[in-house]
């Protein structure tokens, strides 16, 4: 008869589940107060919800590095500790936003709290784990909670960019789980140490070759299509467009973080390994995506798609350092998006600053370029911010975005990938007409004869000039305070082993 297994609490180490049973009863707890009592004003929601992401953030940097815990699926390193942190800060200047418009219903629910941090959660499993079992459930319960997020926006194409990202999503968790049992076939684990061990081992044998580079081929399209990645990216500017402007800019840079941790923790440990076509693959993803993302936004007549298209080409920039597979490049990943993040997301949240209740300037888009013409005239302040965040993300020095874009540049260098540093500084330059395009509109052009008529209205709510006060604030300081940021990460990523 088999003995039974026995588990002690202490070597389950509980303490890494930590960050996300906050998140989760953070959650649970909206919801039951709301079963309770119902109708309670959304700044109840607001508060408990950023009170709910502090106390998570601080259990999350309260947490030792290089841990590991639940039967050795939880990995808490300095990757993961870094990751939640900057996704948490992310939404805590999120979250206050939902108290600056009346407009959108979405935020007088307090689902909408509860599914962000559901959301929140997941995302907190996928970087905190090498389990490819684990990752793809933390993948799922992020992916379904957002996708209702978006549907919550009730309009007619919120429902529709919601279900475009559920069909793509389900395409994607089809590719993860076919990527992840061929890998498991090869290696007879779900470990990525595990896989490492055995894909070093049978590098040599062209059969076992082929069936890890199919593995791998099926998790690239998978992450491709998260990462919105060039050809799979098409679904992105019509979810941007279809959810709310900030949710849009929140998208684009917090679940795309969580999907290039995952990359980096695959993908590397391929390439460490010796499996040179996943490097070149990701190399051309990269290239041709911040390159094809450029081309198109070029072209776009309406500044939340062209947005849409931007945050696509920084996604390619930020693959290419994934490909460059150094500890110099992963530091520029989370420097990239540690600053990217108060960029993008202000940018987004700038439009929802003017509005006009009887003006209708495009019958296609909500935020065509015309809509922002002459805005010097009309509110200076806020042309003044649009156009530095244009600027920071042009990657103009010596504004926040640039020093990342720098850094990326500088680990192609140090590898002698020349020609990558020379791609990425072309792709800059072409990014800088578009952006300069929604300044010339601001700067340089009459208001339109209605707009001189008509009552415009602004939303100019004390927690939206707080928020947009916060990310200026970082834009510009970066200029000043950035190296003690690049040597806090670059320290945990060492201390990952990346």
């Amino acid at each position: 008869m088999l003995e039974p297994i026995k588990v002690s609490l202490e070597s389950l180490n509980l303490i890494t589940l930590a960050p996300m049973l906050i998140a989760i009863i953070g959650g649970l707890t909206i919801l039951t107060i709301d079963l309770f009592k119902e109708n309670l004003d959304k700044s109840l929601y607001v508060m408990l919800t950023i009170l709910v992401i502090l106390i998570d953030l601080g259990a999350t940097l309260g947490l030792a590095v290089n841990e590991r815990g639940f039967f050795d699926v939880m990995l808490i390193d300095g990757l993961a500790i870094v990751t939640q942190a900057i996704m948490l800060i992310a939404s805590m200047l999120f979250v206050p936003l939902a108290l600056t418009s009346k407009r959108f219903h979405e935020y007088s629910y307090p689902e909408f709290f509860a599914l962000l941090l559901f959301m929140l959660a997941g995302l907190q499993f996928m970087v905190s784990s090498d389990n490819l079992i684990l990752i793809f459930i933390g993948l799922e319960t992020s992916s379904l909670s957002l996708y209702t997020l978006i549907a919550l926006h009730n309009r007619h194409n919120s429902f529709e960019a919601a279900v475009k990202y559920f069909t793509m999503g389900a395409l994607a968790a089809g590719f993860y789980a076919m990527g992840s049992a061929i890998l498991y076939g090869v290696s007879g684990s779900l470990e990525l140490y595990q896989i490492a061990e055995a894909v070093g081992s049978r590098i040599d044998d062209t059969g076992m070759l082929a069936l890890i580079i199919g593995g791998a081929a099926f998790l690239l399209a998978s992450f491709s299509f998260k990462l919105s990645l060039f050809p799979f990216h098409t679904w992105a500017p019509d979810v941007y467009e279809g959810a709310s402007a900030p949710l849009a800019g929140y998208m684009s840079i917090v679940p795309k973080l969580a999907a290039f941790v995952v990359s980096m923790r695959i993908f590397e440990m391929l390439i460490d390994q010796g499996v040179v076509w996943v490097q070149t693959a990701v190399l051309v993803l990269a290239v041709v995506t911040m390159t094809a993302a450029n081309l198109m936004a070029l072209v776009q007549e309406d500044v939340k798609r062209m947005l849409a298209y931007s945050s696509i080409s920084h996604a390619g920039f930020v693959m290419a350092a994934i490909a460059i597979a150094t500890t110099k490049a992963n530091t520029a990943v989370f420097l990239y998006y540690g600053l990217f993040l108060f960029t993008n997301l202000g940018a987004f949240a700038m439009l929802w600053v003017s509005r006009h209740k009887h003006q209708i300037h495009h019958a296609r888009f909500d935020h065509p370029y015309e809509k922002f013409s002459g805005m010097i005239n009309i509110m200076p302040m806020g042309a003044v911010v649009m156009a530095l965040f244009m600027l920071s993300l042009a990657g103009v020095p010596p504004f926040s975005v640039f020093w990342g874009k720098v850094y990326i540049m500088s680990a192609a260098v140090d590898v002698n990938m020349v020609w990558l540093a020379i791609v990425m500084g072309i792709n800059s330059a072409i990014s800088a007409y578009y952006y300069l395009k929604l300044i010339v509109y601001m700067f340089l052009k009459e208001p339109s004869k209605q707009m001189k008529q008509e009552t415009v209205y602004y939303n100019v709510s004390k927690p939206l000039m707080t928020i947009l006060g916060l990310t200026v604030f970082v834009t510009v300081g970066s200029m000043f305070y950035v190296d003690p940021l690049i040597e806090y990460i670059t320290e945990m990523v060492q201390i990952s082993g990346f």
